[in-house]
C-alpha cells in the first residue's frame, strides 16, 4: 500500500505559534522556574520570558551575577528542566 503524505507547513506553523502551544510552553517554563527557585537562596530572582520565533518558546533565567556559577557547579536550571521531563542536550542540539 502506497500512502501519499503531504505536510501542511502553514497549518503546522499556525499550530506551533498558536495560543495552545504558548500556554503549554509558558506553563512548563513556569514549573522550571519554580523548581529552580526552590533550589536557590530566598530572594534570588528567576525570570521567565515567553516569546515566539517559528513557534512558541520561553527562557528561564537566574537573574543574579552568581547564576552562571550555580549552573556550572550545580546544574540549577538543567536539573529543574530535567525534572520537568525535558531532554537536556549540549548547545547546538547535538
Amino acid at each position: 500500500m502506497l500512502v501519499d503524505l503531504r505536510l501542511d507547513s502553514a497549518g503546522i506553523r499556525e499550530v506551533l505559534q498558536g495560543p495552545e502551544v504558548r500556554l503549554l510552553v509558558d506553563g512548563v517554563a513556569a514549573s522550571i522556574a519554580a523548581r529552580a527557585r526552590a533550589s536557590l537562596s530566598p530572594g534570588v530572582e528567576v525570570l521567565v520570558r515567553g516569546y515566539t520565533t517559528d513557534r512558541g518558546a520561553a527562557s528561564v533565567t537566574v537573574a543574579d551575577v552568581r547564576g552562571m556559577a550555580w549552573q556550572a557547579r550545580d546544574g540549577t536550571l538543567t536539573r529543574a528542566a530535567g525534572a520537568e521531563g525535558l531532554e537536556i542536550r549540549a548547545w547546538g542540539g547535538r
